[in-house]
């Protein structure tokens, strides 16, 4: 028999699923004649599709909403999207986009709140408590995961050590001085970190119980090494993205059987990545999801292009929600490295107008030590200059700094012969990704 869980808002994570399906369409009826005549992009879309916020009776008539896609964001930069004055946005958050300009997304003070509540639900759903000391392990920015989990935690009572990432040896000191009970990093991190305390000889000196992360999908597999890498705590995964809010959309109880949503808070459908078709549950396809409180910069069906199916059975912890089965892959061609979004186009915007070099390039991906690498091969367009080491550092050195510039990571350049990379007579596959080989 299944042991009884903890929860941090009963109410709302047990909540029968008819009086659920009632609180969803109420909200998604009063959200969508919000952006209706709050958001002009909403009502343009809207009106050039004939729909008006009186044509949703029903949880299923959001199949007649406009799809909002990540370009909609990037092209709407920087405020085009909210839906309040800007003096009632008190913070604004962003990761990469597409093209140098970062996607962005505002807040009110009760868009804080709610995230801040949503995400102590998933970290008490991970097994904290208030009597835990969680040390957060994301990089402090722009970056909606650190702030994120901070505002939760501390919502919950558990004591917050911001220490950020980087400077891993100090961290693993930290740890044991602490008395930290819950980490709070990426699963790449969380490894390395794992691997550094085992090589400090302090990996038994530490109380670590449980592993709270995200930014970046992980295997069944990485979970179970990271668990017995760390002498056997419990490592659970959330979700969430930027554009909708943050983390806090989703995440596994301690049951690991698929991530719990808040579904007061998003109402979420599958799609067919192709066709837009709205996909029974249990299906696999693309995760849209719609939000139904936010008041900043609110989102009606936005494509996360994630691929995963919904749970709707019942779960051995008693909350009665639906739940997104772990992500299996994407159905574009975003990359997640060290928990950044990055995009070809963003390298390739990096080595355009760079002089002495060509057109062609590669991303080559890879992993050691639980941490992703990038490098970037890239084509001379005079073969002498691999003679002259002066040039050739200036010329690495000038195209490392575009490339952190505009995709906010350090990669390695590796220049090259001219015509020496693979050439595509068809659509250019710029991208050998070796990570999980």
């Amino acid at each position: 028999m299944s042991k009884p869980m903890r929860m941090f808002n009963p109410e709302m994570e047990t909540m029968p699923h008819e009086q659920m399906r009632a609180l969803q369409l109420e909200r998604l009826k009063r959200m969508v004649a919000y952006c209706y005549e709050r958001v002009p992009m909403y009502r343009t879309r809207m009106d050039e599709m004939g729909v008006k916020p009186a044509d949703i009776r029903t949880l299923s008539d959001v199949s007649l909403l406009p799809f909002t896609v990540k370009d909609d964001v990037r092209d709407n930069y920087p405020y085009g999207l909210l839906a309040v004055p800007m003096k009632e946005i008190v913070r604004l958050h962003a990761s990469s986009g597409t093209t140098g300009k970062p996607i962005t997304a505002g807040y009110t003070r009760n868009d804080l709140n709610n995230w801040a509540e949503m995400v102590a639900r998933l970290c008490v759903a991970g097994g904290a408590s208030d009597e835990d000391i969680a040390q957060i392990s994301f990089g402090y920015g722009l970056f909606t995961g650190a702030l994120g989990l901070h505002y939760g935690l501390e919502k919950l009572g558990a004591t917050v050590v911001p220490v950020s990432s980087g400077n891993t040896e100090r961290q693993i000191m930290l740890m044991r001085d602490f008395g930290v009970t819950v980490l709070i990093a990426t699963p790449a991190y969380a490894m390395y970190m794992a691997e550094t305390a085992e090589r400090m000889g302090l990996i038994h000196e530490l109380k670590l119980k449980y592993g709270i992360l995200g930014a970046e999908g992980s295997t069944e597999e990485m979970r179970a090494e990271l668990e017995r890498r760390w002498g056997g705590i419990t490592v659970t995964e959330n979700y969430g993205l930027t554009e909708i809010m943050g983390p806090g959309v989703a995440g596994d109880c301690i049951y690991k059987d698929g991530m719990h949503i808040n579904e007061d808070y998003f109402w979420c459908e599958v799609v067919d990545p192709d066709t837009g078709k709205t996909l029974p549950d249990g299906e696999y396809g693309e995760l849209v999801i719609t939000n139904l409180v936010k008041e900043g910069q609110p989102m009606l069906r936005y494509r996360t292009h994630d691929i995963t199916r919904i749970i709707d059975a019942p779960c051995a912890c008693g909350r009665t929600s639906r739940r997104i089965e772990k992500i299996r892959g994407r159905s574009d061609d975003m990359l997640i490295v060290r928990g950044v979004n990055l995009f070809p186009s963003q390298v390739e915007t990096a080595l355009l107008g760079v002089k002495g070099i060509g057109p062609h390039y590669e991303i080559v991906l890879t992993r050691k030590n639980y941490m992703d690498k990038v490098q970037v091969k890239v084509e001379l367009l005079d073969g002498s200059l691999l003679e002259s080491y002066g040039a050739l550092e200036e010329l690495r050195r000038e195209i490392q700094a575009n490339i952190r510039r505009i995709c906010q990571l350090d990669m390695e350049i590796t220049l090259v012969s001219p015509n020496t990379l693979k050439r595509f007579e068809g659509k250019a596959r710029r991208v050998t990704d070796l990570r999980n080989q």
